[in-house]
């Protein structure tokens, strides 16, 4: 995955993203890889996952809706879910425009 420019853009976007949601000193410490996972790697809380869909839907458009993915997945899966698994979401989703 680490080859394609897409997925390679989308980690960056994301990583801008996150730094956003959770703050710059939080993340400084690690760096973001697809293998970063939301819970155990940056302990992300269920208030910074929405804000994470709401930039998210700002930057790709209704088409990526972060909590309709999650909607979608076991409580195991989304425990487990890295950043890899939702540049693949969004890198498969038709993206519309962004709203705004």
């Amino acid at each position: 995955m680490t080859s394609d420019p897409t997925a390679e853009r989308i980690l960056a976007e994301i990583t801008t993203m996150l730094v956003q949601t959770v703050g710059d000193e939080f993340l400084l410490a690690d760096e973001v890889t697809f293998a970063t996972t939301f819970n155990e790697d940056l302990a992300l809380e269920s208030i910074e996952f929405v804000a994470l869909a709401e930039l998210l839907q700002q930057r790709y458009g209704t088409a990526v809706d972060l909590i309709s993915f999650l909607a979608e997945k076991d409580m195991e899966e989304i425990l487990a879910m890295t950043v890899g698994d939702l540049v693949a979401h969004i890198s498969g989703t038709p993206v519309s425009a962004p709203a705004g």
